[in-house]
Parts: structure tokens; sequence; C-alpha cells
């Protein structure tokens, strides 16, 4: 847990989890299945189309993306922190840091991102 830096609870996904979101990630970038930043992210869990949301654990204020644990939440869709919005930007295929992204069709990456959300649910946190 990292208390004290954010608004609201987060939790830290094992290595070998979070490089399987990572991956993740990049099959649905080649279907072109990935909505990026706060604002297309909010949009695609309120719309209930998200299937894994990423968000960023050095957002700065961290309120830009403290709505998002709540909404996901709410609309019982599977989230998960990652330490760096710089490195979420890049795995993004940004050329810029990106606070959020959702992932709203994996593609290929269908069985990683059933494995992460088998792992979220079998901690708690989903």
């Amino acid at each position: 847990m990292c208390a004290g830096m954010t608004p609201f609870e987060t939790f830290e996904l094992p290595k070998e989890y979070l490089d399987a979101a990572f991956k993740a990630l990049q099959y649905a970038l080649e279907v072109r299945g990935v909505k990026r930043g706060t604002n297309e992210t909010t949009k695609a869990v309120e719309r209930g189309l998200a299937k894994l949301v990423y968000i960023a654990l050095d957002v700065n204020p961290p309120e830009i993306v403290a709505h998002l644990p709540l909404l996901c939440k709410e609309r019982n869709i599977p989230y998960i922190f990652v330490p760096s919005k710089e490195e979420l930007g890049r795995q993004a295929g940004l050329e810029v840091a990106a606070a959020s992204v959702a992932i709203v069709d994996p593609g290929d990456g269908a069985q990683l991102v059933k494995e992460i959300v088998e792992y979220l649910k079998k901690q708690g946190y989903f």
C-alpha cells in the first residue's frame, strides 16, 4: 500500500502481473482497443466498455484520477495501479505521460486480461 500519497486506497500488483498487464496493453493497441487519458478512460468506464483500467500512482495532483477507483467499483470494472505515468504513456503508445488508460478491446490479450482479473478477484481487489 502507498498510504498517505493518494486520497484513495491503492494496492501494488506483483511484477509478473504488472508485466502481463503491459503485455495485454500491447495486444490491445494492435486492435486499437485502448482509450488513453483520464477523460477517455472515464467515458469508457461510464459506458461499461472498459475491460481493464490502468491508473498511474504518481499523478499530481492525485485528484485527477481519484474518481476512477470508485467509478470502476460502481461499474464492476477491474482496475490496477501502475507506478509511473511516463511508463503508462509509453506502454500505451504515447510520447507523453498518461494518468490512466483503459482496455476496451483486448484483442489477442484477452486471456492475459482474464488472468489479471482472476488474480484481482482472488485478492479481493475487485
